[in-house]
């Protein structure tokens, strides 16, 4: 069974997100890892409201920023995934790892 990892990552600061994410895929193919990415997705505005009291009513003008997302996928090297999953990334960025199992093809369902 072969084993796919996708990675994303989210991020307010686009050049930490870029650098790490660029890092990462250096790293992976100098592993020999067979990576698919990293692919862009287009920002998202967030509008977060800014209230002047703890209760709802007067509000300051909204703060808006944009998040960066970026998106990977490491088909097999099982150990490689595993090391990458484990590193720490830097604060700015939010990670999200789901493991996938791939069965070869004419393989039967039990």
């Amino acid at each position: 069974m072969t084993f796919v990892t996708k990675l994303s990552f989210a991020s307010g600061d686009r050049d930490v997100l870029a650098e790490t994410v660029q890092e990462l895929k250096d790293t992976l193919e100098r592993k020999g890892a067979e990576c698919k990415g990293p692919h862009a997705s287009p920002p998202e505005t967030v509008t977060v409201p800014q209230y002047k009291r703890l209760r709802v009513g007067d509000e300051f003008s909204p703060w808006r920023y944009d998040v960066y997302k970026r998106s990977m996928e490491i088909h097999g090297a099982d150990d490689v995934a595993r090391d990458v999953v484990g590193r720490d990334f830097p604060d700015s960025i939010h990670v999200e790892v789901e493991v996938d199992r791939k069965k070869p093809l004419g393989h039967r369902r039990d």
